[in-house]
């Protein structure tokens, strides 16, 4: 089954404008900017209809970007962020390469009036996966 979305907004990418927090033991723990935790939060009201469970085989998540700016974009963080932001919303079950196979077709362009990500999740069914719940291969142990 092939899912389509489109979030509306400038998209943002979760690397830019880390903050590094100190938690009272002492740790620091490095957190998305405050733009980026907005962004997360209004994309999940788009995200309709979810899957009954979480998107667990192969697939394609093509992300067609349409920035407010002509400003320099990282298209490989942007589809790190909207991965992130599929998986924390229960949509992709996780967004190793045995779920997200691939990105195909993902393009950024510039629409100041309409700023946004459409998004397209298809199932990808030549996929030769690694996993061994897949393959049936037993994966060697690591020596430690």
């Amino acid at each position: 089954m092939t899912y389509k979305y489109e979030i509306p907004g400038n998209p943002v990418t979760k690397k830019n404008s880390q903050r590094i927090i100190r938690l009272g033991n002492g740790r620091t723990i490095i957190k998305p900017s405050d733009q980026y935790e907005v962004y997360e939060q209004t994309a999940g009201y788009f995200l309709q209809p979810r899957p009954k469970s979480a998107i667990d085989y192969p697939v394609n998540v093509c992300c067609t970007y349409y920035m407010k700016t002509r400003r320099r974009v990282d298209a490989l963080n942007l589809a790190e962020a909207t991965d992130d932001i599929l998986v924390s919303y229960g949509i992709l079950a996780d967004d190793n390469r045995d779920i997200v196979a691939a990105h195909d077709g993902t393009r950024v362009y510039y629409d100041p009036e309409r700023p946004r990500v459409e998004i397209e999740i298809t199932p990808i069914s030549d996929y030769p996966q690694w996993s061994e719940k897949i393959t049936g291969k037993v994966k060697p142990k690591r020596k430690e």
